[in-house]
């Protein structure tokens, strides 16, 4: 069966080390602990969801990074080694994405496994370097330098987009919202008439949402 793809959070980032800062030795006694733990607790707001996954995908890529042979810094990181990590990225991946050879390409439902690659999912990819690229300026990086924004960068996501769609058959195009009709907006730019009828229920949707 063709698997669906995961949200951004966990599809697009591999299993990372937690990054966990242990007590100095010769620590503080249980009171103190649970005392400081207590007034950290309450002095330090708790992040969203959003910027939680962001702080452990600039993580990620930070120790991706210092695993690079060589080594890379982040200042001399460029949108190619962005593509690179996003290739890395394809081994955790959990997105079927059909061949050309393969009999359901194509096939949003197919009825049978087959042997085709398990990849990122384009939107996973694509929430992954938004977040990125704001952690980037974040953490001192200029806008005009940030590699996350490339033009290479912005061409990998379009083709991965575009050979998904056509390998899963499914349609990425976002749904456009419907304009209010001329006649619904100068109903609403009315004023507002009591009616008539005091007491009686109104059955108009509007009237009931509002």
């Amino acid at each position: 069966m063709d698997a669906t793809a995961d949200s951004p959070a966990s599809d697009a980032t591999p299993n990372a080390p937690v990054w966990v800062s242990g007590c100095a030795a010769g620590g503080l006694s249980s009171s103190s602990s649970s005392s400081s733990s207590s007034l950290s607790s309450t002095s330090m707001p708790s992040l969203s969801r959003y910027e939680s996954q962001k702080r452990r995908d600039w993580n990620t890529f930070g120790q991706y990074l210092r695993n690079h042979r060589p080594p890379l810094s982040l200042s001399r990181c460029s949108g190619a080694h962005v593509l690179e990590f996003l290739r890395y990225l394809d081994q955790f991946g959990k997105t079927k994405v059909h061949t050309q050879m393969c009999p359901f390409f194509g096939h949003p439902n197919p009825p049978a496994p087959c042997p085709c690659p398990l990849r990122q999912a384009w939107g996973s990819l694509d929430a992954l370097i938004g977040r990125l690229r704001a952690a980037y300026e974040e953490n001192g990086g200029k806008p005009e330098a940030n590699p996350f924004g490339a033009r290479a960068v912005r061409l990998y996501l379009r083709e991965v987009r575009e050979m998904q769609a056509k390998a899963r058959g499914i349609s990425y195009e976002k749904k456009k919202r419907k304009k209010p009709s001329q006649a619904g907006a100068q109903q609403q730019n009315q004023p507002h008439q009591a009616s008539p009828s005091a007491g009686v229920t109104s059955t108009d949707p509007h009237t009931i949402l509002s």
